[in-house]
This record gives C-alpha cells, structure tokens and sequence, in this order.
C-alpha cells in the first residue's frame, strides 16, 4: 500500500494542462472521481469525446512494467470482446508517460494514462438480481479465460511475491490486526486467518492458476438497461490488483464484492456461481475452499481498509465502502458456518444452471 503522500493531488489547472501538453485536447469539463490510491478525472474536451485521465500514485508510478502489462491487458480484453478501458496513445505515441508533478508536496513522479470513458453506471447502483449476478459471475470467469490466453514478455511482474491484496497471501494480514485492537470482530478474523492457512493454503496445488483481475467489485463494474427490463454488463474498470493467482481467487471476490450490495447477502453465492460454471465449473477442491475464500477476501478488505485510512484519514468515506457494510455479513458468515452456507450456495447454483440449461434448449 503506498505511503502517505504517495497518492496524487493534481488541480484542475495541472489536469487541463497535461491535458494540452500530452494529447493536444483542450480540456472543457474536468470531474474528480473517487480513487482508493490514485487520483482519476473525467475530461471532456472541447474538441469531442470522454475520457479518464488517471494518474498513478508515486509509488506504483515506479514500477512501470506492471502498468505496462495492466495497459496491455485492457486492450487485449476489448479486442476479444470484454468491454475494458483502452489508453490513448499521446503526443509521442506512447501509451503511459511519467510525469514530474508537485502536489503541493515536493516535486514526484507519477504515471499518466488517457483512458477511453465506458457508459454507464456502476453495479452498486442497481438491483442486484439473480440474472444480474449470473451474468456477474460469467463475465468473471470469461475475462480470465481471455487473459490466460494473453503473451506478453513481462507477465513475470504479476507474480507480486507480498501483494497484501492477492488471495495467496492472507496470511500477511496478521501483521495489521492491531487495527482491529479492542473490536468484537479481531477473534472472527483471527479464526479465519487460521482456518485459511490449515484448509486453504496446503490445498492450493489443487487450483487452477490464471491471472486474476484481483477487484472485480462493485465499483469496477458498469452496467446499462437491457431490453428485458434488467441489466447487461458495458464496462470493466481498474486493473490496478492484477496478479497472478487462480480461478477460484477471482470467482470468491466476486462473490464477497456482490454480497456487499444485496439486501439478502447469503443469496448472492448461488446465481454468481451458476453463472460462473456456466464458463468453468470447479473442481471438488475449489469448491471445498470457496466459503473461506470469500471469509478471507472480506476479511482482506476489513483490515486493510482500516489500516489504509491510518494513512489517509481525508479519504474515510471512500476507504470504508466495503469495510463498514462487510463487518456484519463476515459476523453473519461465520455463524451459519461452512455447510450451511455451502449448502445454500451450491443447490441454488444447481436449480439455476438447470433452468439456464432448458431455457437455452427452448431457443434453440
């Protein structure tokens, strides 16, 4: 996570002038928009079109390659037919610039991109179906079966030995419990921590590797109204976690994001799972460790998030989103327990995937 000061604080007037200087746009609308490390802007310029300025905070802003990749990555999903931001190329052909800015902070180097701006509104906005989440969980596992097909010399960088936010790496969390000092909730998230490492971890030769997206959440996702009164899926945002990891990783944050925006969270499992299967069913140990895994994730994001707002106090109502909604479905999670839960998941999922299965029939 970057340190404090780390994470850009660019004016207006700095935004129209990169604006000008790296891709010759004259800059009529700016908008700030909420950033958990990085600053982005919506930018309309006077001479057509809507993008996404984005500047990299200064400490991933060093690590150019990974960026690179993550670019790279985003064309290669629109190229096949996954709805992702692609950058602009700018004044010198390049894709990605460094940039040596003050933000009132001393002179850093922060990375720049113009990404092309996607339609719609973000999934937390809407009713959360069962089609909805189905369509969640098959657009999930389409995107990194896409990915996995991807070449690139540097995909090295994705391994992120220590990446905090990766699902191979819970066990890091224990380092930061001291946020959760004095709270009911510390012995729930020790208890999963420990349960991750005795069932999770010794059965991970078993999972299927990939790369993941690493936050297909509620946030990173764009939907627009489809003609039968629902949702279809136009945009997927933020490919900032990428890591390497494996299917399963990607199919419990799914889970754990969606759950956090349903007035029934237990319900969420069973349709993202269908649709998920209906891509790429799991093997016996991937399912035997999905409900840990989605413990785990939101435990991830409880610690971390509190952790990161001892960095950033000013960002509080941005950091909390998932933390403070997920503190009572983590609580309710562990109560019912791993059969309970699983049961619910799986035979939901099952009655799903059969009506899918007689409603393709029928329109063939």
């Amino acid at each position: 996570m970057p340190p404090k000061n780390a994470k850009p604080n660019l004016s207006h007037s700095q935004v129209s002038e990169i604006v000008k200087r790296l891709y010759r746009l004259t800059a009529s609308v700016i908008q700030s928009l909420p950033s958990y490390d990085d600053q982005n802007f919506y930018v309309a310029p006077s001479e057509g079109g809507e993008y996404i300025l984005k500047i990299m905070n200064s400490e991933d802003s060093k690590n150019t390659l990974l960026i690179e990749v993550q670019t790279y990555t985003m064309s290669f999903l629109q190229q096949n037919g996954i709805p992702a931001q692609t950058a602009l190329p700018n004044t010198s052909g390049e894709r990605m610039s460094l940039e040596e800015i003050d933000c009132g902070f001393g002179s850093q180097k922060y990375l720049v991109r113009l990404l092309t701006y996607l339609p719609g509104t973000t999934i937390s906005k809407v009713p959360l179906t069962p089609q909805l989440l189905y369509e969640m969980g098959k657009t999930a596992a389409k995107m990194d079966t896409v990915i996995k097909k991807m070449k690139h010399p540097h995909l090295h960088v994705l391994e992120r030995e220590g990446f905090k936010w990766s699902l191979s790496n819970v066990a890091l969390l224990e380092d930061y419990l001291y946020v959760l000092d004095g709270e009911p909730l510390l012995e729930v998230v020790k208890s999963v921590i420990q349960g991750y490492k005795s069932s999770v971890d010794p059965k991970r030769s078993s999972f299927r590797k990939c790369i993941n997206h690493g936050d297909f959440n509620d946030l990173n996702v764009l939907v627009q109204p489809n003609d039968k009164e629902g949702y279809r899926i136009t945009g997927i945002l933020d490919f900032g976690d990428m890591n390497s990891g494996y299917y399963i990783h990607e199919l419990a944050i799914t889970v754990m994001y969606m759950m956090i925006e349903h007035p029934k969270p237990i319900e969420v499992g069973g349709p993202v799972l269908a649709g998920w299967e209906s891509v790429l069913p799991l093997n016996e140990v991937e399912k035997d460790c999905l409900y840990l895994l989605v413990l785990s994730r939101f435990c991830q994001s409880l610690v971390l998030g509190r952790y990161s707002l001892t960095l950033h106090p000013e960002n509080e109502e941005y950091l909390m989103i998932s933390s403070r909604k997920g503190v009572n479905i983590l609580q309710q999670l562990w109560e019912l327990g791993k059969e309970q839960v699983e049961k619910l998941w799986f035979e939901t999922a099952a009655q799903l995937s059969d009506k899918s299965e007689r409603q393709e029939q029928t329109c063939s």
